[in-house]
C-alpha cells in the first residue's frame, strides 16, 4: 500500500482501538466500588505485614482528589480490561507486511497476547502486598505513614502495566523473527546479555526497591525470551535458515571458499 493508505489503516485502527477503551471505562464506572475494594486490598494486607510499632493510614489530600482518583482508576481498569483488543490492533496493522505463510500465525498471537497481558498484571498484583510491606516498613517507629492515595494508584499503575507489558515482549521479539529482523542464531549468540538486560529492566522497571519484585519479573521474561528463541529457531528452520543455510556464519567472517 502507498504511504497514505498505511496512514489512513493506522489512524482507523486508532479510532475504533479508543473506541473501545472508551466503552470499557463506561463499564468500569460502573463497577467502581468493586474496582476500589480491590485496589484496597494489596494496601490493606500489607497493613497486616508491617513490623509492629510500623504505622500507616491512606488518605486523600484536595476537593477534587476523590473525582481524579475514580477517573484515573476506571482509566487503568478501561485500559487492561480492553488490551486483547488493541494488542490485536497492533498486531493486525503490522501484519500486512508479512508473506501469507506467516500470517497464518495471525490468530495465534491475537489468542496469546491478552493472556500474556493479563498474566503479567496478574503476578503484578499478587506482588503489590510484599512490595507495599518493604516500603512502608522503612517508616520509622511512632511516626504514621500518611499514603497519599493518587500516589498511591500512580505506584500500582506503573507496577501493573510494567508486568503486564514485559510480558509482551517476548511475543513482539517472535513478531520480528517472523518478518525475519531477527534470527533464532541471534539471539542464542546474545543470551548473556539478555539475561543481564532482563535483571536490569526489572530492577529499574520496577517501582518498588525490594528484590521480590525484581525476580518476580525477571524470572518469567527469561523463560518466555527462552521460549521466544525456541521458537525462532523453529521458524528459522522452517525457512530453510538453520544450521545448514549461509546465515550461520556472521558477515565479517571469512569464506573456507
Amino acid at each position: 500500500m502507498a504511504l497514505s493508505d498505511h496512514l489512513r489503516e493506522l489512524r482507523a485502527r486508532i479510532i475504533r482501538s479508543t473506541l473501545v477503551v472508551l466503552l470499557a471505562f463506561v463499564i468500569a464506572l460502573y463497577f467502581y466500588q468493586d474496582l476500589y475494594q480491590l485496589i484496597l486490598d494489596p494496601y490493606e494486607q500489607a497493613k497486616t505485614q508491617l513490623p509492629e510499632g510500623t504505622q500507616s493510614e491512606a488518605v486523600l489530600n484536595g476537593v477534587a482528589a476523590g473525582l481524579t482518583f475514580q477517573l484515573k482508576l476506571c482509566g487503568l481498569a478501561a485500559l487492561i480490561g480492553s488490551s486483547p483488543y488493541w494488542l490485536y490492533q497492533i498486531w493486525a496493522f503490522i501484519v500486512p507486511g508479512l508473506n501469507p505463510n506467516e500470517r497464518k500465525w495471525t490468530r495465534i498471537f491475537a489468542a496469546i497476547a491478552g493472556p500474556l497481558f493479563f498474566a503479567g498484571v496478574a503476578i503484578g498484583y499478587y506482588v503489590l502486598p510484599k512490595a507495599l510491606t518493604v516500603l512502608i516498613g522503612f517508616t520509622p517507629d511512632d511516626v504514621t505513614n500518611l499514603v497519599e492515595f493518587t500516589q498511591f494508584f500512580s505506584f500500582i499503575s506503573r507496577m501493573l502495566l510494567i508486568f503486564g507489558i514485559a510480558f509482551e515482549i517476548p511475543l513482539f521479539v517472535i513478531m520480528l523473527n517472523l518478518a525475519g529482523v531477527v534470527s533464532g542464531k541471534a539471539l542464542g549468540r546474545y543470551r548473556p546479555w539478555i539475561i543481564i538486560g532482563t535483571f536490569v529492566f526489572a530492577a529499574v522497571g520496577t517501582p518498588s526497591t525490594d528484590p521480590f519484585s525484581m525476580l518476580f519479573l525477571a524470572v518469567p521474561m527469561l523463560i518466555l525470551f527462552f521460549a521466544a528463541e525456541i521458537i525462532a529457531r523453529m521458524v528459522d528452520r522452517a525457512r530453510g535458515k538453520g544450521e545448514h543455510s549461509t546465515d550461520q556464519w556472521d558477515d565479517d567472517e571469512v569464506s573456507t571458499l
